[in-house]
């Protein structure tokens, strides 16, 4: 199939544009991307029979809501692509040293678009310096070059917006197959990055980054004084250890105390190997819905679709995947979508807030296993 729709779309480097063109662009590039799983995936076309779907039926982006989706931990338990395997490209999985993985198959097409997104993203945000080096700390795993870690691999991508003087990972490989949080090794970056004065990159899980800053104020260590254009980039979240969660204001204000960075200069990030449609928060640290995608929210208990300012599991909606039909994905987290007006950055379409994860499942994420290494 052509996907003449889905392709322009997912090239457009309008961020966040929920116009009415936009809205009818993105209605037949789901038509288009549905009918193409339907046609390559016999998986798919089983449960779209079973859920009675038409795709004739899908004429606004509020239908949309309404493709069966597929749920993200499906994708730990089964192997499903849409094109053949000479096509794909990429292999991610999602989680760490331990639990249940997530893995995805991603042809040239799909995970192309999906980077060019964080691009345009990025550069929406002003956070590409070409000319500009900075340092970097990495609150992620220090993996080998082929590995399929999938945050560990973002986080090596995101540098690639300002040239590399120097990194420093937080979790290093112990020699026994696992990984260590070098505490210690990154408060002395921070120290040796302070003297250098080039900006400072972080980028990775929050947890490690709260965890570093209440340890060098614990211990009375003089705060630094970092480049101010330094900049935090987070993702992963907080979700293996939630006992220990501060809110992202209180995060912020103790990295500009600590460490001088402006709180203008930190943004969470999120997304998913089974979704990976780039969300980053605005000036207001909100998550807006881009151009490429619609965010919808399901009672927990009769998966009928909510309103604004109502809690349920959060389903993503995009046609950038050729790859695997995860085109439509309810995922294990909580969430409420709020309207534009409520942000006040100015950016003209809605946003959501996570709420947290549901269930006691034991499968894990890479937050999850990373966290793990705080209580060893």
């Amino acid at each position: 199939m052509a996907l003449e729709s889905r392709n322009k779309l997912c090239s457009t480097a309008d961020c966040y544009n929920h116009s009415e063109e936009y809205n009818r662009l993105f209605v037949e590039s789901m038509k288009e991307i549905t009918a193409f799983h339907k046609e390559n995936n016999a998986f798919y076309a089983q449960w779209l029979e079973k859920e009675y779907f038409n795709i004739a039926s899908l004429k606004t982006v509020d239908d949309c809501a309404h493709i069966p989706f597929v749920y993200a931990d499906f994708f730990k338990t089964h192997v499903v692509k849409s094109v053949p395997d000479n096509q794909i490209v990429e292999h991610f999985t999602s989680s760490g040293t331990t639990g249940q993985m997530s893995q995805m198959f991603f042809d040239e097409r799909s995970i192309g678009d999906a980077v060019r997104m964080v691009d345009f993203e990025i550069a929406a945000r002003g956070f590409v310096t070409p000319d500009q080096p900075s340092n970097y700390i990495l609150y992620s795993y220090d993996i080998p070059e082929d590995s399929k870690l999938g945050t560990a691999n973002t986080d090596k991508r995101l540098t690639k917006y300002s040239p590399v003087n120097e990194i420093e990972y937080a979790l290093k490989q112990d020699g026994f197959g696992g990984y260590e949080f070098d505490i210690f090794g990154v408060m002395e970056a921070f120290k040796r990055y302070a003297k250098q004065d080039l900006p400072v990159r972080i980028l990775g899980f929050p947890s490690f980054f709260y965890f570093t800053l209440e340890r060098m104020k614990r211990l009375g260590l003089k705060p630094l004084k970092l480049n101010p254009k330094s900049l935090a980039l987070f993702g992963g979240g907080w979700k293996g250890y939630a006992g220990k969660q501060i809110s992202k204001a209180e995060l912020y204000a103790l990295g500009e105390e600590i460490l001088g960075i402006p709180e203008e200069r930190f943004c969470d990030g999120y997304g998913s190997v089974e979704h990976c449609i780039p969300y980053m928060e605005c000036t207001k640290h909100h998550f807006h819905v881009p151009t490429w995608s619609r965010v919808f929210i399901h009672d927990m208990k009769t998966l009928e679709v909510l309103p604004c300012g109502k809690p349920g599991f959060i389903h993503f909606v995009s046609p950038y995947i050729t790859s695997a039909p995860a085109h439509s994905v309810l995922m294990g987290d909580m969430a409420v979508l709020h309207p534009a007006s409520e942000c006040g950055c100015g950016t003209n379409t809605p946003w959501f807030e996570i709420l947290g994860r549901a269930g006691t499942s034991k499968n894990k994420s890479c937050a999850i296993a990373a966290s793990e290494l705080l209580k060893r």
